[in-house]
C-alpha cells in the first residue's frame, strides 16, 4: 500500500553546494511563494527539488548520493516526484537521465522558467529581487553577478554558468532595499567574480560605483565581499572600504598558488610577485583588513618544489582565514589534457599540511584578540552559549565569537560590543560590555 507524505502539496527545495545555490534555490522558493505554492527547505515535502553542485568530485558525489537518497524515498512512496536542477544537471544531464532514470526531470541552471512550469508555477518577471530567504534573519547573500569570463584551466564553473553576466546597480539596489525592509543587516555581495563586475554593462569595473549606493540603504549595516579575482582587482574598492564604516574590513580573494609555473599552467593571468604585492596594497590600503583564500594543493605537475614554496607563502603572509583544497581532474577543462600525476594520497598529505600550518596561524592571531573589544552581530543561540560574529569573519567558514548564555538575554541580529577573553585556533569566547 502506497504511503502518503505527511506534507501533502508541499514542495521541499534542497540545497548544495556554494552560496550561489543559496541564492538560487531562494530565488526559487520565492517564484514558489508568490505562485501560493506551500514551499520549504530542507524539510519534507511531497514534491523535491534538489540544488546540486557539480564544482569538483566531493561535491559531485555528494550531489548523486543525495539525487539516489530521494529516489529511494519516492520508490518507497515517501514522496511524489523528484526534480533536480543546478550545476551537477547543468553539466552532466544526459549521464544523469540515463544513470538515474527515475528522477521525474532535469533542469539546467538557466531553466528556471521550465522547472517552474513543472512545479504547476508561472514565472513572474515582475519579481525583482523577491527572494524567500533560508539564512539567519539578519544577513542575507546578494549575487550581483552571475557566470564566469576567466580562463583558469582547472575550474568547469563557465561550463556549468556561462559568460560572465553582471545585474544592473539599479535591480541590485531593488533587491537589497527589500532584504534591508525585511530585516537583514548584512549584506554578502557574492559572484563568480567580483572583480569583474559592470564591465559588460558599462564598459568599467564599477564595483565601487554599487557599493557607492548600497551604503547608502537605510538598515544596511555591514557589506561584506566575497570571491574576488586577483587579476585586475579594482584599488579604488579597498580606498573605500578604508573610509566607509559600512564595508567590512573584509575580503575573500582565492589565490590558489604562488608558484608561477602552477600559476601559468592554471592561467590564473598573474604570478607570485603581482599577488604579494596586491596583498601588500590590500594591507596598507586597509590596516588590520582580514584576508581569507583558498588554495589548490595537487594540480598537475606541482612539484614538491612548488608545494614547499607554498608552504613556505602561507607561512610568511600569515592569512587571516585559509581554505585548502585538492585538485579535482575535471573532464571539458583546460587542465583535463594535462595528466593528472600527483597521487591521491599526496594531495591529501598535502592538503593536511597546509590546514596544520593555517590552524597554527589562526590560533596565534586569536591570541592577539585576547584582551581586545569588538563589535559583534549575533547570528543564533547555540546550546550554552549565543553564537556572534565581528566584522572580519564570514558566516560557516570563519571564527565565531562565542558568548555564555548565562551572561542574559541577546537578541538574534542585534550588534554589541565584547570584550575576548579566550581564544582557540577558530574559536573565540567573550562577554558583553556593552
Amino acid at each position: 500500500m502506497r504511503t502518503k507524505s505527511t506534507k501533502k502539496h508541499t514542495i521541499n527545495v534542497v540545497t548544495l553546494g556554494c552560496s550561489k545555490n543559496v541564492y538560487d534555490s531562494e530565488v526559487l522558493m520565492g517564484q514558489l511563494r508568490a505562485n501560493n505554492k506551500e514551499v520549504v527547505h530542507e524539510q519534507e515535502g511531497e514534491v523535491v527539488v534538489i540544488n546540486t553542485c557539480g564544482f569538483i568530485d566531493n561535491a559531485k558525489e555528494e550531489s548523486v548520493n543525495t539525487i539516489l537518497s530521494y529516489v529511494q524515498k519516492k520508490q518507497e512512496g515517501l514522496v511524489e516526484k523528484v526534480f533536480v536542477t543546478g550545476c551537477l544537471s547543468e553539466r552532466y544531464k544526459p549521464d544523469l537521465i540515463k544513470e538515474i532514470p527515475d528522477v521525474d526531470q532535469y533542469f539546467g541552471t538557466t531553466e528556471l522558467p521550465s522547472l517552474l512550469a513543472a512545479l504547476g508555477a508561472d514565472y513572474k518577471h515582475e519579481l525583482v529581487g523577491e527572494r524567500l530567504t533560508t539564512t539567519p534573519k539578519n544577513y542575507a547573500y546578494l549575487k550581483i553577478a552571475e557566470g564566469c569570463d576567466r580562463p583558469c584551466s582547472f575550474c568547469a564553473i563557465p561550463l556549468m554558468r556561462g559568460k560572465h553576466k553582471s545585474k544592473t546597480i539599479e535591480d541590485l539596489i531593488i533587491e537589497a532595499t527589500k532584504l534591508a525592509n525585511d530585516g537583514v543587516k548584512e549584506l554578502i555581495l557574492i559572484a563568480q567574480d567580483l572583480t569583474y563586475y559592470g564591465l559588460d554593462l558599462y564598459k568599467k569595473r564599477a564595483l565601487k560605483d554599487l557599493l557607492e549606493e548600497l551604503v547608502k540603504i537605510e538598515g544596511i549595516e555591514w557589506i561584506r565581499l566575497h570571491y574576488a579575482f586577483p587579476s585586475g582587482f579594482p584599488l579604488e574598492v579597498l580606498d573605500f572600504m578604508r573610509q566607509e564604516p559600512k564595508i567590512c574590513n573584509y575580503i575573500d580573494i582565492p589565490l590558489q598558488h604562488i608558484s608561477d609555473t602552477v600559476l601559468k599552467s592554471m592561467r590564473r593571468g598573474t604570478t607570485e610577485e603581482k599577488t604579494n604585492a596586491l596583498i601588500r596594497e590590500f594591507r596598507q590600503r586597509v590596516p588590520g583588513i582580514a584576508i581569507r583564500t583558498t588554495l589548490i594543493v595537487g594540480y598537475p605537475g606541482e612539484t614538491q618544489e612548488d608545494f614547499d614554496l607554498l608552504k613556505q607563502w602561507v607561512k610568511d603572509t600569515k592569512f587571516d582565514r585559509l581554505g585548502c583544497f585538492t585538485y579535482s581532474h575535471e573532464e571539458n577543462t583546460h587542465a583535463f589534457n594535462l595528466e593528472d600525476d600527483v597521487p591521491e594520497e599526496v594531495k591529501m598529505q598535502r592538503a593536511n599540511e597546509i590546514m596544520a600550518l593555517q590552524s597554527d596561524i589562526s590560533w596565534a592571531l586569536n591570541q592577539e584578540k585576547i584582551g581586545k573589544e569588538y563589535r559583534v552581530v549575533i547570528d543564533r543561540k547555540e546550546g550554552e552559549y549565543y553564537v556572534a560574529r565581528t566584522e572580519f569573519d564570514s558566516p560557516d567558514v570563519d571564527n565565531e565569537v562565542l558568548i555564555p548564555a548565562q551572561q542574559g538575554y541577546l537578541r538574534q541580529g542585534n550588534f554589541y560590543k565584547v570584550l575576548i577573553n579566550e581564544a582557540e585556533d577558530f574559536d573565540l569566547y567573550a562577554k558583553v560590555i556593552d
